[in-house]
């Protein structure tokens, strides 16, 4: 039996492996309102490389291979708690799989590579060292022109700490000012864990 092709892609697919786990096991920061995220990384990081891996060692015409990577591009991940941390974790993922899958580039290159695109995320992402905030829509029943009163009325509507506030309308006729407030969210939240880190939820407060 002919090991010549086994041996290196077994390498390979165990090196891919072990930069998905410690990217989507270790450094991705796990969100309740997203737990499938880690299953779409594997998803698409185990598809890709087995794709190149096809692609490379058959005597398939570019088109094809163009058109297989153009499907790529139907992929939509079509989510209210899909966020840029998440588009990153994604991209990283995609990448990985090519690298790893071209047999014609050396280990060496991949293997720098790997250890580049995941140290990068570890140095890079500091949302594991924040604390978990919420993104609020307020509606406040009085109609401020003054910032500090709108971040002191706002601020007794919260549970906790505001972190950032946009003011988004002040309506006079109706005597209302709507903000968006993110703040810091504490264990004692009366909120459920679904919206923890949704930048996508809004709940109007009077």
């Amino acid at each position: 039996m002919d090991l010549s092709h086994v041996l290196p892609l077994g390498v390979r697919l165990g090196v891919d492996v072990l930069c998905l786990l410690v990217t989507a096991g270790l450094l991705y920061r796990r969100r309740v309102s997203a737990p499938e995220m880690p299953l779409v990384f594997a998803a698409l990081n185990l598809g890709l490389f087995s794709t190149v891996v096809v692609i490379a060692g058959q005597d398939i015409p570019a088109g094809v291979g163009f058109g297989l990577f153009g499907l790529l591009s139907l992929v939509r991940l079509r989510s209210e708690a899909f966020t840029l941390q998440d588009m990153a974790y994604t991209f990283v993922a995609l990448v990985l799989g090519l690298v790893n899958g071209l047999l014609a580039a050396p280990l060496s290159v991949v293997l720098v590579v790997d250890v580049l695109l995941v140290a990068v995320l570890a140095v890079a992402d500091e949302s594991r060292t924040r604390p978990h905030t919420r993104v609020m829509r307020v509606t406040l029943d009085r109609a401020y022109l003054d910032g500090s009163l709108i971040r002191d009325d706002a601020a007794h509507q919260l549970p906790a700490g505001i972190i950032d506030l946009v003011v988004e309308d002040v309506d006079h006729v109706r005597d209302t000012t709507r903000v968006s407030v993110r703040y810091r969210l504490d264990p004692g939240d009366p909120w459920t864990p679904e919206d923890i880190d949704r930048p996508g939820k809004s709940v109007d407060h009077a």
